[in-house]
């Protein structure tokens, strides 16, 4: 759940007015603005919101300077400027306002601020995010999607999302430290290390020689070019909390020093930060980091995983992996990633013209009494008309050969669409179906009864997969195993002890190879078919799942 939280600013403003305005200078297309006046005020809600409002006769833009060292803000004629002050104290700061006109000729004046700034935080937020005086925070290294990028139009990163530990080193090095001083003050130290992870196209923010490979983003030392040492905000405003680090970054530099708290507590921090694209200029993204104390976990996943530490006989009958769904709560993250949303832009409805939006919510994805639930739930979500979740191994467990077994009970409903599937390793490079897909179980609420088992592979994909049909009574109402027999020379699907699809392994198809597991429920799409229009929620119970070697 989001938490809000507040800074209240006490701002005193006095304004002396100092002035240098050039008299009307016209020689050919040069024409300096004249008549500049600047009217500045203080926002009446205590947020600490400074604006300019500067106007002028033949003036194209206006450059404000609020801070000597920062770049300018730039506004039209008659547009505000705004900015915020979060340095605790009484000091005093120069505002420049640069109006200019055609061929670069300006006028300008000087405002100085005499400011009394005062900062007050909400005790439990001051506590979560800074302790009890200092708290130093670290990357969420251990988990997947603990870093990640999107479009600003979404809330989830559906351009990217890291596995564990998937990054440069020179990232998860860098700590964050919030600390405060009991009299109003506030600090940020980023520390990074020998250098600093930057986004491609920052590079050349700092080194502008440099030639970055485009999507190659560069470790570099910008100690001397960024505040490393500064104070911070978090400021609530129409129902958002903002973070500020001025000059600085949370660790990865994308250009961004104000980050939207996504969410806050004792033992994590999520933030999203909007970028500009400094060179070559773009459209925006939303960044996403997460973050956990130091000490306190260090990125590590909350379970361990389904590893035995045993090692297979080569005869399937060596216990090396187990989900037993035994811990209530969230999955184990140790073994599962979640994939969130509806597979846009580069797979609207997953390729499948599927109707559902993935999530990571309770509501639809539990352990609960010794069993995985997997809800899929009628309800309008992020613009799509169902939930439900969708759950993979990937770069957490992967495997060549073996018996995979599932003990579970499906959900029914016309639309209903569960599977337990496995994708080849390689699919990031490999698209499918060149890294080849085995359906373990796979049911559509509109066939009741019936499991069907599937190859994917290049010339037999989609509705031309090699596919057997099992009818299966009571598959909604009863458990059953679901498994496959995986070897070098064969693959065997099985419905209790009853054998499907049978299929030889060879060098000409993809399963010589590294495997993940996923499960899911889909709703509707190609295969699923039409939804029931009274279907309001149906479970997928798993009581393990098992990997022997």
């Amino acid at each position: 759940m989001k938490r809000i939280y507040q800074f209240i600013f006490i701002i005193t403003v006095i304004l002396g007015v100092q002035g240098c305005q050039e008299d009307d200078v016209a020689f050919g297309d040069v024409t300096a603005p004249s008549n500049l006046q600047v009217e500045l005020s203080v926002a009446s809600d205590q947020s600490g919101i400074v604006s300019v409002l500067p106007t002028a006769d033949n003036a194209i833009n206006f450059h404000v300077f609020f801070e000597p060292d920062a770049d300018p803000v730039v506004v039209s004629n008659g547009q505000e400027a705004t900015f915020r002050y979060i340095e605790v104290g009484q000091y005093t700061r120069e505002i420049v306002v640069v109006a200019f006109g055609r061929g670069g000729a300006s006028s300008s004046l000087q405002l100085t601020a005499e400011l009394d700034v005062i900062l007050t935080l909400d005790p439990e937020v001051q506590f979560a995010l800074a302790g009890d005086g200092s708290k130093t925070w670290v990357w969420d290294s251990g988990s997947g999607g603990h870093f990640g990028v999107g479009d600003p139009a979404v809330d989830f990163p559906n351009f990217f999302s890291a596995a564990p530990n998937q990054l440069d080193p020179c990232l998860y090095d860098d700590t964050l430290t919030f600390s405060f001083d009991g009299s109003g003050g506030f600090f940020y130290t980023l520390n990074p290390g020998d250098a600093t992870f930057i986004n491609w196209t920052e590079v050349k923010r700092f080194f502008p020689d440099a030639s970055p490979g485009e999507f190659v983003d560069e470790c570099r030392d910008i100690s001397d070019q960024i505040a490393l040492e500064t104070n911070f905000a978090l400021i609530e405003a129409d129902g958002t909390s903002t973070l500020t680090v001025p000059g600085s970054t949370l660790s990865y530099f994308a250009g961004i020093n104000e980050y939207e708290i996504i969410e806050l507590t004792e033992n994590k921090l999520v933030v999203r930060g909007i970028q500009d694209p400094f060179d070559p200029p773009g459209n925006q993204l939303a960044w996403y980091h997460t973050f956990v104390p130091e000490g306190g976990g260090g990125g590590a996943p909350s379970c361990a995983g389904g590893a035995t530490g045993d090692i297979g006989s080569g005869n399937n009958d060596v216990l090396v992996w187990a989900e037993e769904f035994d811990v209530p709560g969230a999955p184990c993250d140790g073994n599962w990633t979640f994939e969130i949303g509806d597979g846009c832009p580069e797979l609207c409805g997953w390729g499948n013209g599927e109707a559902q939006y993935y999530t990571d919510r309770p509501e639809n994805v539990i352990v609960e009494d010794g069993m995985l639930k997997i809800t899929a739930r009628a309800e309008t979500f992020e613009g799509s008309g169902f939930t439900s979740a969708r759950m993979i191994t990937k770069d957490k467990f992967e495997f060549q050969y073996g018996r995979v077994e599932m003990r579970a009970k499906l959900p029914t409903g016309g639309g209903t669409w569960p599977a337990f599937w496995m994708l080849g390793a390689d699919i990031d490079t490999n698209p499918w179906p060149g890294a080849g897909e085995m359906d373990i179980m796979e049911h559509v609420g509109n066939n009741q009864d019936v499991i069907f088992n599937s190859l994917h592979f290049p010339g037999n994909s989609g509705g031309d997969a090699i596919t057997e049909s099992t009818p299966t009574p009571g598959v909604s109402d009863d458990f059953n195993i679901y498994a496959l027999e995986w070897t070098e020379d064969e693959i065997i699907f099985y419905v209790n002890d009853v054998v499907g699809l049978s299929f030889p392994n060879s060098d000409a198809v993809p399963f010589r190879k590294d495997f993940f597991l996923l499960v899911n429920v889909a709703m509707g799409g190609t295969f699923g078919g039409a939804i029931d229009p009274a279907f309001v929620e149906s479970t997928f119970e798993i009581d393990y799942i098992r990997v022997y070697q």
